[in-house]
């Protein structure tokens, strides 16, 4: 019996209502992406993301009670989440201590144009969204998972006929670059994203922090 509950329990952590995480094909990080970063330098791929992700895990660590409420609440992976974060904030280190002449206040990065823990795009010409909650909050988690269902939700519309996982990660390439970066789901996914390698990237990281924190 314990040993179907801890079955059922790692599978409750991984399907989602958008795709099994565990399940999407990832190259990880590019080189590019991982020289510029200290802790993985030298390295690329699959590996790279995995050195950046566990360097990440005791800042995340900070706020996987509320990752783990909104991943249920919008049945998503809270994996992805951390995902997401690791990538876009290194967990939150890079914007808890701004430097001011380049970001307006703590919270805040890309020279004032995102805000929070996944940086939600609030370019008035970017994605154009008006922020909620504090940059660390629940709120701000909600808000920015529901952007990423979007996306998600349009790739599907655009690629009706690739599966969950391929759609999964359209969605998390859209995120960073919009819909209409998107032209493919197969091999040139990234092809607009940052560092062309952002989804794939977050994947990897996901992944890791399935089987290593969530």
């Amino acid at each position: 019996m314990a040993f179907l509950w801890a079955w059922l329990g790692d599978f409750m952590k991984v399907k989602s209502k958008y795709g099994d995480i565990m399940e999407v094909k990832t190259t990880g990080a590019s080189k590019e992406t991982a020289d510029a970063d200290g802790h993985a330098r030298g390295y690329s791929g699959v590996t790279a993301s995995e050195r950046m992700a566990e360097y990440d895990k005791d800042d995340i660590n900070n706020y996987i009670d509320i990752i783990r409420e909104v991943g249920k609440e919008y049945e998503i992976a809270p994996a992805l989440i951390c995902g997401i974060i690791s990538r876009e904030t290194r967990g939150g280190r890079a914007i808890r201590k701004p430097s001011p002449p380049i970001v307006p206040k703590q919270g805040w990065g890309d020279y004032g144009r995102g805000f929070g823990l996944m940086q939600v795009d609030v370019d008035p010409n970017g994605g154009k969204h008006k922020r909620r909650g504090e940059w660390d909050s629940e709120t701000h988690l909600e808000q920015a998972t529901g952007i990423l269902i979007d996306f998600i939700n349009k790739i599907k519309d655009k690629f009706p006929d690739c599966t969950e996982e391929q759609q999964l990660k359209g969605g998390i390439a859209a995120y960073n670059q919009g819909i209409g970066a998107i032209h493919s789901l197969c091999k040139r996914v990234d092809e607009n994203t940052t560092g062309k390698d952002y989804s794939n990237d977050v994947v990897a990281r996901a992944q890791w922090y399935h089987n290593n924190l969530v």
